[in-house]
């Protein structure tokens, strides 16, 4: 990538251990509250219809609240936004329930089971929670899911000039898978990235370098950094919560990480 891929941050949303929503993490954040780690509350998903919401788990029910958090906050129309969804695996506790049935006799697999195991199942069910009809990508790179993500909604909004719905998250595994993907709690963000404009917004520009990340202040923060792929996020939400310009840089592969430029309306 050799041209700076640049949006305007429209409307962000944040859940995790902790952390309830934008507002209140971003003054977590920004050092105004101190900071108290507990288990990630996720909301139920009242967009959908009962029997689909039966059906969903935590990487559903997580998925969903980011994304319409965000789009809340950028005052645009969930259903006219291109998405796109990054995990590091899906959903953990859905491929422990499959593991175990594979494991026993009885090798059944329900169908609901089945539906849930696939990597876009979030963007199915937010396609049905928000009558969403445009283009959604979903993609997994392991820990730079929340990088591949970002600079996938970043190149979707510079070469379509229109506004995109980004939701990076992931939720852990119950032993034994925990104890090789050793992910402690849901987390996860999401963005509305739009071409800029004249909106007091700000705006943020990434270019790859191979100048090491950046690493968190706080200790509780820096553990999740290092601990939850999309967490990966902290060091550009925290400079967002401040309202900072400046750079930041990302984790993303192992020789490259992600630079970006924030700046701010006065």
């Amino acid at each position: 990538m050799t041209t700076p891929l640049t949006a305007a941050v429209r409307g962000i949303g944040l859940l995790g251990p902790g952390l309830d929503d934008w507002a209140s993490g971003a003054l977590l954040l920004a050092g105004v509250v101190p900071y108290v780690s507990r288990t990630t509350v996720l909301p139920t998903p009242t967009a959908l219809p009962a029997a689909e919401r039966r059906r969903t788990g935590t990487v559903v029910r997580l998925a969903l609240a980011l994304g319409f958090e965000a789009v809340s906050r950028s005052g645009m129309n969930a259903a006219e936004l291109p998405t796109v969804f990054s995990s590091s695996g899906g959903d953990g506790n859905n491929c422990h329930e499959i593991c175990q049935t594979l494991a026993s006799e009885d090798r059944q697999i329900s169908p609901t089971r089945f539906h849930n195991s696939v990597h876009n199942a979030a963007s199915g069910y937010w396609s049905i929670a928000a009558g969403a009809t445009p283009a959604a990508n979903v993609l997994c790179a392991f820990d730079a899911s929340f990088g591949a993500g970002l600079l996938e909604a970043l190149t979707q909004v510079a070469v379509e000039q229109t506004p995109v719905l980004l939701v990076a998250y992931d939720v852990g595994y119950p032993e034994p898978l925990h104890a090789v993907r050793p992910i402690p709690e849901a987390f996860g963000v999401a963005m509305v990235l739009a071409p800029r404009g004249n909106e007091r917004a700000p705006h943020i520009t990434a270019t790859l370098t191979e100048a090491p990340a950046q690493h968190m202040s706080e200790a509780p923060f820096e553990a999740l950094r290092v601990a939850i792929p999309a967490a990966r996020s902290l060091p550009l939400l925290e400079k967002l919560a401040r309202q900072e310009s400046g750079r930041v840089v990302l984790d993303y592969l192992e020789v490259q990480r992600i630079a970006v430029e924030v700046a701010t309306w006065p």
